[in-house]
């Protein structure tokens, strides 16, 4: 099953775009403040009030998520619609590794824990921010995930 929302890069783009102007209108207006004197003591909320959505924008997490588990691995990917504020995430590991999953969800903050067995130690926490996917590309990698876990499960069973 494959779940990635990399058609959505346009709509992100114009809300960061939007942002941006918003917050360069903001400071525009600030500078502006003494002669036209709209909000008096409460100017510095021209430049406050944009700011703090661009942050959040940022905050909630990577934009862009890619689920691939399809063949013998599953692929992970996560990354920002801007290169330089965070490092892409890129995971790539056989099936019969995942050892269980956990989507945390906070408000507008959604991020997906996969526990991963690891000869070293043995086992290995990995963290994808999930925020901006549908509720339905969520229930679909649950499915897909829960799918993996069972048979891994399943197998294990067989062993013992």
């Amino acid at each position: 099953m494959r779940i990635s929302n990399r058609s959505k890069i346009s709509i992100y783009n114009s809300i960061n775009m939007m942002l941006v102007l918003i917050l360069a209108g903001g400071i525009f207006a600030f500078l502006l403040e003494d002669r036209f004197n709209l909000l008096g003591d409460f100017s510095y909320l021209f430049i406050v009030i944009p700011a703090i959505m661009l942050v959040a924008f940022y905050l909630i997490g990577r934009q862009i998520f890619e689920y691939d588990s399809d063949g013998e691995a599953l692929n992970f990917r996560n990354r920002n619609i801007v290169p330089f504020i965070d490092k892409p995430l890129s995971d790539e590991f056989p099936k019969y590794k995942l050892i269980s999953y956990e989507i945390v969800d906070m408000f507008l903050i959604k991020r997906l824990y996969v526990k991963v067995s690891s000869k070293n130690t043995g086992s290995t926490m990995l963290k994808y921010e999930i925020s901006y996917l549908s509720k339905k590309e969520i229930k679909d990698l649950k499915f897909s995930l829960n799918k993996v876990v069972t048979t891994n499960n399943e197998k294990k069973e067989l062993i013992k």
